[in-house]
């Protein structure tokens, strides 16, 4: 077993197809030699993905990043990156050269993505494919704040639901939060800031909760987060953490005395249950966190 074990990691390293492995904080622990000479990596190095692709956007080198506003599209990246257990896209790089990549997750968020070379693929073909994965990331993105959507947030519900029959037993937390007097924003301020209360609220939250939890915008000034795995208690202590840091935000520097608060509603996955009564029961409790005073996180049993 242990010949094989050597020979296998030897394979890897060797490999001109690109392997790597992340942690379940998205945090680079294994990368062979092709995948390290690709994005500019240096063997004793273990960044967050975040990083890799910040450093090697502004240095102009590994992935090309489309976009105006790095930033934006980082966030609205990491609102699908390793939610689902298997995933499969295309991405070119600045050399040239285009990639078949797959990323494989496990249940406690360790991902293995493994990279082809397909640039000999025809041109008009790649732009054909391209086009639909770019539909296909807009089908899926809130405009506004270009976190995940009502349709990829449902969807990630039905597949934690789909987990949790297989399995015969709670797979996990769901939490629906609504910002507090959002009419009431708009009304004072105008709409244009509370456009921007959301957005600054899609991204106080993206940084707290894991890459495997599933955060999206669910209409209006409503949002859903998705905790696979996880239990009441520990979807409290995230909750209670995400409203205490909205709460103490000042986020519109023209308006320094501006703060807005959040509440919440928790509910565990029950075995058997359907995502309709799970979404129900969440939204029960956020109906009692909004009756109890609001600012507050409330959990249905």
């Amino acid at each position: 077993m242990n010949q094989i074990s050597e020979r296998l990691a030897e394979l890897q390293e060797d490999s001109a197809v690109l392997i790597a492995l992340y942690d379940q904080e998205d945090r680079l622990r294994y990368a062979n030699a092709a995948f390290r000479s690709t994005f500019v990596i240096e063997p004793d190095e273990a960044p967050l993905w975040s990083e890799l692709m910040r450093r090697n956007t502004h240095a102009g080198r590994g992935t090309i990043i489309r976009t105006a506003d790095f930033e934006v599209w980082l966030v609205s990246a990491q609102s699908r990156r390793g939610k689902l257990p298997f995933r499969a896209f295309e991405t070119d790089v600045v050399d040239g050269r285009w990639f078949w990549m797959t990323e494989t997750v496990q249940k406690d968020g360790w991902m293995l993505c493994i990279a082809s070379d397909i640039t000999h693929f025809k041109q008009s073909g790649r732009d054909v494919r391209q086009d639909r994965d770019f539909a296909l990331r807009a089908s899926q993105t809130d405009e506004l704040t270009s976190i995940s959507n009502r349709r990829f947030m449902m969807a990630a519900l039905e597949s934690l639901i789909a987990g949790q029959d297989l399995a015969h037993r709670g797979a996990g937390c769901i939490c629906i939060i609504d910002l507090d007097f959002f009419k009431r924003i708009n009304d004072v301020y105008g709409h244009q800031f509370g456009d921007d209360v959301l957005i600054d609220f899609s991204r106080r939250v993206q940084p707290v909760i894991r890459r495997r939890d599933s955060f999206g915008r669910i209409g209006g000034e409503e949002f859903m987060l998705i905790l696979p795995d996880t239990t009441l208690a520990q979807a409290e202590l995230i909750v209670e953490r995400i409203i205490a840091m909205v709460r103490g935000a000042r986020p519109i520097p023209s308006v320094p005395s501006f703060s807005y608060t959040c509440s919440a509603g928790l509910a565990e996955l029950r075995p058997g249950e359907t995502s309709r009564e799970v979404y129900a029961r969440a939204d029960e409790a956020l109906y009692t966190a909004k009756q109890s005073g609001r600012d507050r996180l409330k959990i249905v049993a």
